[in-house]
């Protein structure tokens, strides 16, 4: 089992930058491919970024790749999303997720693909 926390939103001007942390607890984090999703208001939850294998393979939605960074940290347990150049497009709930690993980087850009999720942290974007 893991629990994840996500924590760092807030509201941030267009063209600021902040830092998402997702804090995991349980000993097997490091074999958990991570995830970041988001939902905005009215809309469905959509891909942003994932990580995974042992030389930390990413994958980035389109509409965010050059701005936002994923990474981790498996001594802290933790993933990061660094979001620069932030566009109001960018509001939403961001989520942290864990899915069993799988080399089909494809397979991480579906939510149904994870197991684990956390509880969501609200980043808006003012124009």
């Amino acid at each position: 089992q893991v629990q994840l926390v996500e924590s760092g939103g807030g509201l941030v001007q267009a063209g600021g930058s902040l830092r998402l942390s997702c804090a995991a607890s349980g000993r097997t984090f490091r074999t958990y491919a991570m995830g970041w999703f988001r939902q905005a208001p009215g809309k469905e939850r959509e891909f942003v970024a994932a990580i995974w294998s042992s030389v930390g393979n990413t994958n980035y939605a389109d509409s965010v790749k050059g701005r936002f960074t994923i990474s981790r940290d498996n001594v802290k347990n933790t993933v990061y999303l660094q979001m620069n150049a932030l566009k109001p497009e960018d509001t939403a709930v961001y989520y942290c997720a864990g899915a069993v690993q799988s080399s089909d980087s494809f397979y991480y850009a579906r939510a149904a693909s994870y197991n684990y999720w956390g509880q969501g942290t609200q980043v808006t974007v003012s124009s």
